[in-house]
């Protein structure tokens, strides 16, 4: 390889893009193409790189195959950086085994946790987690061991593991800092402020408080009744009956947990449960049913009674009623969760991560876009979705996957 191929990737490796392209911008060799589709990658022009980086698979010849596996690497983070989540995994499967096969373990490490930071995204903690397990980080360079800790703490904070999370940004703080890439330390940075910021709100007595990330997972070991709505689920002492199926019987399990230890009108609760505007003898006659139907689901953790004004929700034992909400109430947050990390999104790669149909999804990005939350720019199948970070909020609590346990 020439002095100027080795120096352009050392200034890759440093995060200098620019001080790469300024060595290999006017050659069109294989290796060349490579280190300028990652340098472009850098600078954020990412239709580019993937061009380049495609081209330069191409230029290879058949015998450099680790060289083209490289390239296949690339352009899957890339892929992974534009949201593009449909990218076929199985070519990056393959170029992380043919790295392994010809000794290039520290490429290889790089291919898996990628692979592992797009399970993170579509919420698959649990392969994400096996298959972080299986890389040793001490082998790798600094810059390969923040990420890995940073995956690590992704996967904690989706657990509500706030004591690991925070360990695992320390060590990433500290890989980050010693590998001297600002772009690096900046995501570091972010990932510790959502670890600080307000993960969810506890509303209890007619009471609103954000909650810390360290506060919710306290709750999991919390003797009181819990309506969490970010589970959708009604828990105590080990016991938990799941709602997510059924949102009328949810919408008035919240409502009676708001009003303890009061009760709730049952026009309120037909408003809230049925969004009638006015309640008529079939709404009563509804309300009464779906009444009936929670009381039986919630029989050994709490009583249901009819009052004078409506219904009231009656924990056993004496013990509080505590209703866990999301930091931010919108019926399209899973979406703005996503869009919260900055980065552009396609409507399928939304759909991918929520596990929705995509034209669920579009219809949300349609009602945010009216209302001035998202912009699109692009156009068919180049479309992206785009938002500023929400300030001072742990988005990453408000995704549905990860809240439902991996």
């Amino acid at each position: 390889m020439d002095s100027l191929i080795t120096a352009a990737a050392l200034a890759l490796a440093a995060g200098d893009p620019l001080g790469a392209l300024n060595r290999v911008a006017l050659r069109d060799d294989a290796p060349a193409l490579a280190l300028r589709g990652i340098a472009m990658a850098q600078l954020g022009d990412l239709a580019r790189a993937r061009m380049l980086l495609r081209k330069a698979v191409c230029a290879f010849s058949p015998r450099e195959a680790v060289a083209r596996a490289r390239c296949v690497v690339a352009e899957a983070e890339v892929a992974l950086v534009a949201r593009d989540l449909n990218w076929p995994i199985k070519a990056l499967d393959a170029a992380r085994t043919t790295l392994e096969t010809h000794g290039d373990p520290i490429n290889a490490a790089h291919a898996r946790h990628l692979e592992i930071r797009r399970l993170l995204l579509i919420g698959h903690l649990d392969e994400a987690e096996r298959l972080l397990q299986g890389l040793a980080p001490a082998r790798l360079p600094p810059a390969m061991q923040a990420v890995h800790h940073l995956v690590a703490a992704g996967i904690a904070m989706r657990r509500l593991q706030a004591k690991p999370a925070r360990a695992a940004l320390a060590r990433a703080e500290r890989a980050a800092h010693q590998a001297d890439i600002p772009a690096l330390a900046a995501e570091v940075e972010t990932a510790m402020r959502l670890l600080k910021a307000p993960a969810a709100r506890l509303i209890a007595r007619g009471k609103d408080r954000p909650l810390l990330l360290a506060d919710v997972e306290a709750l999991q070991t919390s003797k009181a009744l819990i309506v969490d709505a970010c589970r959708y689920t009604v828990r105590e002492s080990g016991t938990t009956v799941s709602l997510a199926s059924r949102p009328v019987l949810f919408a008035l399990a919240r409502a009676l947990g708001e009003a303890w230890p009061s009760d709730v009108s049952r026009d309120a609760l037909i408003a809230m449960a049925f969004r009638g505007k006015h309640a008529d003898d079939s709404h009563r006659a509804r309300l009464r049913v779906e009444i009936g139907r929670l009381r039986a689901l919630l029989k050994p953790m709490a009583s249901l009674h009819a009052t004078t004004g409506g219904f009231a929700l009656t924990p056993r034992g004496k013990k509080d009623v505590l209703v866990l909400a999301q930091p931010v109430e919108d019926s399209d947050a899973a979406v703005l969760a996503l869009l919260a990390d900055g980065e552009s999104w396609s409507s399928s790669a939304l759909a991918l991560a929520l596990r929705a149909s995509q034209r669920t999804v579009q219809r949300a990005l349609d009602r945010l876009a009216l209302s001035n939350k998202v912009q699109a720019f692009g156009h068919g199948r180049a479309r992206r979705w785009t938002m500023p970070p929400l300030p001072g909020l742990a988005t990453t609590l408000l995704l549905p996957a990860p809240l439902t346990g991996g």
